[in-house]
């Protein structure tokens, strides 16, 4: 299949929903809703709401039914990254080649930005007026894995030990496999796994969909490690080399470069492997594994 193709479209769909359900600027309070368009519109590649969108079509459920969650992912995505630029936690100038949401608006302003996004994307999924035709039992399965995935046991544990791991003269393995599969693999994991409930998923295809979360997400975050080494500041949209900066826990840090590529090859092969049981309508989840690999920011 043509993934670029497949990407610039979903992009476009996702994009176009964002607009619709975001608050305008116009309405007040417009700095805030001004902060939270400014960076859900920062050029994001979208790859949440579209593994969500592909996890659905992958089990034959229509994608129409699932757009409000995806938006809503990108909602979550996008706050925990405003939150993430701070001062307070990475304290980063540039995100995806712009400005940081703080550096434009204030730190009050971008704190509250993401408060924002957070509490809007959990109004959207519960809005029964954008769920016609999904099953309830389904809808309320979606909201308590993104938000058991958003929050002290998935991403936001992710970060606060990532935090407190930054620095640290020893690090070890089984940390940076923590910080890895809560901070940016759970969100992940629950794209797919929303993705599939959404699309009416037995549980034999849920298993393997929720297999191939897992490990698209530990393979996504190595693969982050990896350019932030590698990668130019151009290229990723941020400044380059700042891990090692920090003294961040990472998988090169941990077992060197090499031994890193080799495990993000290991999970992106270990994620296609759960799809073995799938035919072609599996085909946008594999491409993305590998892309998620492969690619160059």
């Amino acid at each position: 299949m043509d993934l670029k193709a497949y990407l610039k479209e979903k992009i476009a769909v996702v994009d176009a929903a964002l607009e619709q359900h975001l608050p305008r600027e116009e309405e007040r309070p417009r700095n805030l809703h001004k902060a939270m368009r400014y960076s859900i519109f920062a050029g994001g590649k979208r790859v949440r709401p579209i593994l969500l969108l592909a996890a659905c079509e992958a089990v034959g459920g229509a994608i129409d039914k699932a757009m409000p969650a995806a938006c809503a992912m990108e909602m979550i995505h996008t706050y925990s990254l405003i939150h993430d630029d701070l001062p307070a936690m990475d304290d980063d100038d540039f995100r995806r080649g712009r400005p940081t949401n703080h550096k434009v608006f204030g730190e009050a302003i971008a704190i509250l930005a993401g408060d924002g996004l957070l509490t809007e994307a959990f109004k959207l999924m519960a809005n029964p007026a954008f769920s016609a035709g999904v099953d309830p039992a389904a809808r309320l399965a979606v909201i308590s894995e993104i938000a058991t995935c958003a929050g002290s046991y998935g991403m936001v544990g992710g970060q606060v030990v990532d935090m407190e791991s930054e620095g640290q003269p020893e690090m070890d393995l089984p940390t940076v496999q923590y910080i890895h599969t809560h901070k940016t693999g759970a969100l992940i994991k629950a794209s797919v796994v929303a993705g599939a409930l959404l699309g009416g998923a037995d549980q034999k295809q849920l298993a393997a969909i929720r297999r191939y979360g897992e490990a698209a997400g530990l393979a996504f975050q190595i693969a982050d490690d990896i350019l932030d080494i590698e990668g130019t500041t151009e290229e990723i949209g941020k400044d380059a080399g700042s891990d090692e900066a920090r003294g961040k826990a990472t998988y090169p840090a941990v077992m060197g470069l090499a031994a890193a590529k080799q495990e993000a090859k290991s999970m992106m092969d270990e994620a296609l492997n759960a799809l073995a049981s799938f035919g072609t309508e599996a085909e946008p989840l594999r491409e993305i594994a590998r892309y998620i690999v492969e690619r160059k920011n």
